[in-house]
């Protein structure tokens, strides 16, 4: 939904009533995770995607219908040897989408949650798709955390599933999901039972974007904060070097920092803006940079922590990140020398290698040709 919220604020605005599609759950070889979306304009109009071109025609079709009646309806998409030429999901998975009509009428918290999307705020909006009660499928809870207090957590008092035993089981999940950056769906008894089924809740996670840390202010540096822009990193770029650290140099990354990197990243630790989906890319290959902020790096619950030079400089930083006190295990997450075997050779190429590790790490890929492999070409989280 993220990549349609501007949209859908738009029209919302102009009081249009427009229907919201969104995955809500996958299986087998599917071509997009849950969240994506698409909407269906009163004025047939269609913005973003579910399927990559899939089942858009007949996504578009049922979006029509629910303008039409205002009814949310929870619809599966598969192969079969029925609907494989008029569906058309030929890759093989099965998608569950749910639509749903989004004016000022039905969805009084949009504007609030676009807010918070956009001021980087975590939040969570869960909604019931399937309910044995069809009065209550497209009722949705709003899920801000909150500084700690006497009940430790504050919810959107504004929206409810209908019960506060179902809101606050869904509740405390959504939390765990919102922390994780993942969206999903989940399963509970008609009243939020936790043993029980009937009631499926999609939990649509709007967490900020993951942090990409860039240290050294060099050529390959503004590749990487490039590609880490456009795979939804803030990037940060960092070198002690002020003439080398600017903003001309540097015009995709969010912020350019002059410090020492290793006391950059403990400050950021320090302030909580380092957490287990980051990534840390070490581009200075300067013992005098590189070993100290490596060693707090790899210390940390991070995603990836990658380190730029040759395997001679490699052999050298492994040696003075064990005179630091670094163990076998700490040093097993470095990726160094940093990216898959590409062949790379400019900073664009050297860039797309990189990410290319942070991607295959992210999702359990192996980085092999995919003509050379067999089995589901998209990974489930590991």
């Amino acid at each position: 939904m993220r990549d349609v919220l501007n949209q859908l604020s738009d029209r919302f605005a102009r009081a249009e009533t427009t229907a919201l599609a969104t995955v809500v759950a996958t299986f087998k070889s599917a071509p997009r995770q849950a969240g994506a979306a698409m909407l269906v304009g009163s004025d047939d109009t269609v913005v973003g995607s579910v399927s990559g071109g899939c089942v858009e025609g007949a996504v578009y079709e049922l979006g029509q219908q629910v303008i039409a009646s205002g009814r949310p309806v929870l619809q599966r998409y598969g192969i079969s040897d029925d609907d494989a030429f008029t569906v058309g999901l030929t890759c093989g998975g099965i998608l569950d989408v749910f639509v749903e009509s989004v004016s000022p009428a039905s969805f009084p918290e949009l504007p609030e949650i676009v807010r918070l999307v956009e001021a980087e705020q975590p939040v969570a909006v869960a909604t019931i798709v399937a309910h044995p009660d069809p009065a209550l499928v497209g009722r949705r809870l709003v899920i801000e955390p909150s500084e700690p207090h006497e009940a430790g957590q504050t919810v959107h008092t504004a929206s409810t599933l209908g019960s506060a035993r179902a809101d606050a089981a869904v509740r405390e999940d959504a939390l765990g999901l919102l922390a994780a950056g993942r969206s999903d769906t989940l399963e509970y008894g008609p009243d939020g039972e936790r043993r029980g089924e009937g009631m499926r809740v999609f939990v649509n996670s709007f967490a900020p974007k993951p942090r990409m840390f860039v240290f050294g202010a060099i050529d390959f540096a503004a590749a990487v904060a490039r590609i880490g822009s456009f795979l939804g990193y803030r990037v940060t770029v960092c070198d002690a070097r002020p003439v080398f650290a600017t903003t001309t140099r540097f015009p995709d990354a969010d912020e350019v920092v002059v410090d020492w990197p290793h006391r950059y990243l403990a400050a950021q630790v320090e302030t909580g803006a380092v957490g287990p989906r980051s990534v840390i890319c070490v581009l200075t290959h300067d013992p005098k940079f590189d070993v100290p902020v490596l060693e707090i790096a790899l210390r940390l619950d991070v995603a990836y922590v990658g380190a730029m030079g040759s395997r001679r400089t490699h052999d050298d930083r492994l040696a003075r990140l064990r005179e630091v006190g670094l163990g076998d295990a700490e040093l097993a997450r470095l990726s160094s020398p940093i990216g898959l075997d590409l062949g790379a050779r400019t900073p664009e190429e050297t860039a797309v290698s990189i990410a290319a590790e942070i991607i295959a790490l992210q999702w359990g890929g192996a980085g092999e040709r995919l003509r050379a492999t067999g089995g589901p070409i998209h990974h489930t989280t590991p």
